[in-house]
């Protein structure tokens, strides 16, 4: 079995081809040739932590991925010196079932989330986007800026977090990566950071819309990959009402997606106005962007087949380069 610490997977993980992959698993999904059953959620009073149990079954035209992730939240882990997520991602071989590696699942998770984010920003922004907005300066805020700037040719972006400290060293960080813009601006408000936006990526926690619907200009595209939660919410209910919204799984979005179900509890709209999955778009089942006004919206909560095939690219590339370690097992 081969070991891929978070290191080698970021190695083994560039972006580009993380994007590639994630159409590839978003197609499979719609297509119905995957295999994905609703994430298990594994409550754990005792630490008011929640583990999460996502497997999956991919099948595409180039090959195939079988993987099982476990990533769990523990809130009280920063205070202990541990990261607030820990995950990791079995992979296993579709033809036999054996155990082929165990990758570092929170690197993993960051990546591959950031790709979805990317996936829809080359189906669905506008091609001349030059300015990208993130929301929430964590490690996924940090693959959704990098997703942004491999999708189209980012000019400038601004960072808007309630915690100026961690904005400064999310842009410090960011400015010295060669693939993203050096132009990286620290909002002082959600207004300032999104009236001049073409790309919203929104990555938080919050149970509140993190900007204002009047806010918005035109032909905006926006990735919300947090509200993963029903009580969850990032983005303005009148904004979501007004959007042409694609989504990763409507089965898992409406089980999950906070910013589409409470629009739809208060009656803003029904489940019709969900256009689709971004999969049926790859496979040219429905329309993309129809115009340069339009506000388009993505709603990823996450699915098991993005983390299956990026750990396939992962494990193939890792073999490539001859990085990880290599156990009996």
């Amino acid at each position: 079995m081969l070991i891929l610490t978070a290191d080698d997977v970021r190695k083994a993980l560039p972006m580009n081809e993380a994007i590639e992959a994630m159409k590839k698993a978003y197609a499979s999904l719609s297509s119905g040739t995957a295999v994905v059953p609703l994430r298990t959620r594994l409550p754990i009073p005792t630490g008011e932590a929640l583990s999460l149990f996502m497997p999956a079954f991919v099948n595409s035209q180039d090959e195939n991925a079988l993987a099982i992730k476990v990533v769990s939240l523990f809130p009280t882990n920063p205070g202990r010196g541990f990261a607030y997520i820990q995950a990791a991602v079995l992979v296993l071989d579709p033809e036999t079932g054996r155990a082929l590696a165990l990758l570092e699942g929170s690197s993993l998770t960051a990546i591959r989330t950031g790709a979805a984010s990317g996936a829809a920003i080359d189906l669905l922004a506008r091609t001349d986007s030059k300015v990208a907005v993130i929301f929430g300066a964590g490690a996924q805020g940090r693959t959704q800026l990098e997703a942004a700037c491999t999708a189209r040719k980012i000019e400038s972006a601004y960072i808007y977090d309630g915690n100026i400290g961690k904005a400064e060293s999310f842009a410090k960080e960011m400015r010295a990566n060669g693939s993203i813009t050096k132009d990286i601006r620290i909002a002082s408000s959600a207004k300032e950071a999104i009236e001049n936006a073409d790309i919203i990526c929104t990555a938080t926690t919050s149970t509140k819309p993190v900007f204002e619907d009047k806010d918005l200009k035109a032909g905006t595209h926006i990735s919300a990959v947090g509200s993963y939660m029903p009580e969850m919410q990032e983005v303005p209910a009148e904004t979501v009402q007004r959007a042409k919204i694609f989504v990763d799984s409507r089965s898992a979005s409406l089980e999950e997606a906070g910013d589409l179900i409470q629009p739809l509890r208060a009656g803003l709209f029904d489940e019709s106005h969900i256009y689709g999955e971004l999969g049926e778009l790859i496979l040219g089942k429905i329309s993309g962007r129809q115009s340069q006004e339009e506000i388009t919206y993505f709603k990823s909560v996450g699915i098991a087949v993005q983390d299956a095939m990026a750990a396939q690219v992962a494990l193939n590339n890792a073999r490539k380069m001859k990085i990880g370690t290599e156990v009996d097992f």
